[in-house]
């Protein structure tokens, strides 16, 4: 237990090295409000639009906007939610090993979904921002898109992108995946978990592959698996591309 404590008290001091009003104040208020937003989503019987990160987004951006807060001050406050977005990704994998025999029984066309998803994902992403004018550094930035932020932003910071937009983008991207991605499976007529699972694994959201996992053990192996692979893939297939990129 006091080793625990010891460990517990140095991510705090590396973190939050010197902690006062100001940054309790915005790591509370960021809690808080993801808090009321899973409350409002959970009364609005789950509904996908009511997505509780969007919420948080929104309260936080205009509560910084209003009293001029500048962005890295508040970075500075929640640095320690920042660093458990890895933890929490690499906590996945705990359904993942429930569920080993399955998945490696779906492994032949998973890997066909994988590839065609993480490549139509870059390369989409790439031409949309050079056919539009966007700059060399947007079209980097915007390549991983589809890869969970942690690793969207180590691919971005070693390709010469840049990792706040990269940021931005995966994080939109999986607000959006997490909103629609169930209601568009179902219309389609899949119902089948592990598609859910891959499908928001692929898509780089943990925010989808969270909600997959409340409902479904299996699904959320194939999140976490789709989560991996994808960032592999992502990080090899990316680096290739530069090659064809004007510029």
């Amino acid at each position: 237990m006091q080793s625990f404590s010891h460990t517990l008290h140095q991510i705090y001091a590396r973190f939050l090295p010197e902690p006062n009003m100001e940054t309790l104040f915005w790591l509370s208020v960021t809690l808080a409000v993801f808090a009321l937003g899973v409350r409002l989503q959970i009364r609005l019987d789950r509904a996908p639009w009511a997505n509780p990160v969007l919420f948080a987004i929104a309260f936080v951006a205009l509560g910084l906007l209003v009293t001029e807060t500048p962005y890295a001050t508040y970075f500075q406050s929640v640095k320690i939610i920042n660093f458990l977005l890895g933890p929490a990704t690499v906590a996945l994998a705990i359904p993942l090993a429930d569920s080993i025999r399955l998945v490696t029984r779906s492994l032949p066309a998973m890997t066909l979904a994988l590839l065609a998803g993480s490549i139509t994902s870059v390369v989409s992403g790439v031409l949309l921002v050079l056919l539009l004018g966007g700059s060399h550094d947007v079209a980097l930035s915007m390549a991983p898109k589809a890869v969970t932020t942690p690793i969207a932003i180590a691919i971005t910071t070693q390709i010469g992108g840049i990792p706040a937009l990269t940021a931005a983008f995966a994080i939109l991207g999986g607000i959006i995946a997490a909103m629609i991605g169930e209601t568009t499976l179902r219309r389609l007529g899949i119902t089948d978990w592990r598609a859910h699972g891959l499908a928001a694994g692929i898509a780089g959201s943990g925010i989808a592959a969270a909600q997959v996992a409340q409902r479904d053990p299996v699904g959320a192996a194939f999140a976490a698996l789709g989560i991996g692979l994808n960032g592999l893939v992502t990080a090899i297939i990316v680096p290739l591309i530069l090659y064809f990129l004007p510029g």
